[in-house]
């Protein structure tokens, strides 16, 4: 096959990828030329390299980043090569496809409950306890400053305020605080999960929640076994400047349907008029910001949510 036939096989290949699954484009949808201007950084072998290098082409034209393409090209070859047979209609979406290990693993973190419902996130001590008194099951402190003795008695109120509550409270970034202080578990983001002691929050029994944002930041925080996975950001949002687009609530089924056996968390931009759609993906909880912070009243806000999640789970 010459290089010009290479090239049109490639071509047809990554259209038809594109097409089928046009319902995971992110943005505008993007041209094959463009596109193929970078192959995969690992080229795949035979007997599928030709097909698989349409799949990575494919992929970004769908508005996969580069990493996420290349992950997905990877879970397609190993299909492909599991089932002897390449089908453009096939998403990849079987953990072991991923490379990932199957439990029991060593180094898991502590368990939380698969549902963890509705999922605050709030700025300070006193919003943790507003929140718990009024019920939120989970709760995150974000708490922004520099000031290490600030920080400490402000992860030492929010643990205090949710004592006697059924709130699980998890503390994000300050992980050092947080085990001082006896927290329920630690919030990393995927740049803080390359300085932070992975090994000394797992030993002091601290739960670990990881930010994840496609395939290959959800590939990377599976190789630390934690206790949950946030995906997002499902729609847009202005509170946090994302390296990618809002996922969409097809990327979000496709990523909830491989992660299935994690505790997932989905956030960005969910209000009340979208929750039920999110929750009906599988996710077994939502997370938001200003929703709550934001609202007129925040408990009220907060109750109307649990009752949308309480309602999108039932059957029928």
């Amino acid at each position: 096959m010459n290089s010009t036939d290479l090239l049109h096989s490639i071509s047809e290949i990554a259209h038809a990828v594109s097409n089928h699954h046009a319902n995971l484009l992110v943005g505008e949808p993007q041209d094959f030329a463009q596109c193929a201007d970078v192959l995969p950084t690992e080229l795949p072998e035979k007997p599928f390299a030709i097909e698989m290098q349409g799949v990575f082409i494919g992929c970004k034209m769908l508005g996969f980043i580069d990493h996420d393409a290349q992950c997905i090209m990877q879970a397609w070859e190993k299909q492909s090569i599991r089932s002897g047979l390449f089908e453009v209609t096939r998403w990849p979406s079987i953990a072991s496809d991923f490379g990932m290990s199957a439990y029991p693993r060593e180094n898991a973190f502590a368990p939380c409950p698969q549902h963890l419902g509705l999922y605050v996130v709030l700025p300070n001590a006193n919003w943790v306890a507003r929140m718990a008194k009024a019920g939120v099951p989970t709760i995150q402190l974000r708490y922004k400053s520099e000031d290490k003795v600030a920080i400490a008695k402000e992860v030492s109120a929010a643990v205090e305020a949710v004592q006697g509550t059924n709130a699980l409270l998890f503390i994000n970034d300050h992980w050092e605080e947080a085990i001082a202080k006896g927290a329920y578990g630690v919030h990393l983001g995927q740049e803080d999960i390359q300085d932070a002691p992975l090994e000394k929050i797992r030993a002091a029994g601290l739960r670990l929640g990881i930010s994840t944002h496609g395939y290959a930041e959800m590939l990377l925080a599976d190789r630390h076994s934690p206790s949950y996975m946030a995906l997002g950001a499902v729609f847009p949002t202005t509170l946090k400047r994302m390296a990618t687009a809002p996922q969409g609530m097809e990327r979000l089924k496709r990523y909830v349907q491989l992660m299935h056996h994690y505790p997932l968390v989905a956030i960005g931009g969910i209000d009340l008029d979208r929750l039920p759609a999110v929750v009906q993906t599988g996710v077994g909880s939502v997370a938001v910001v200003r929703a709550i912070t934001e609202a007129a009243n925040p408990e009220d806000t907060a109750s109307l949510f649990q009752q949308g999640i309480k309602r999108a789970n039932q059957p029928g």
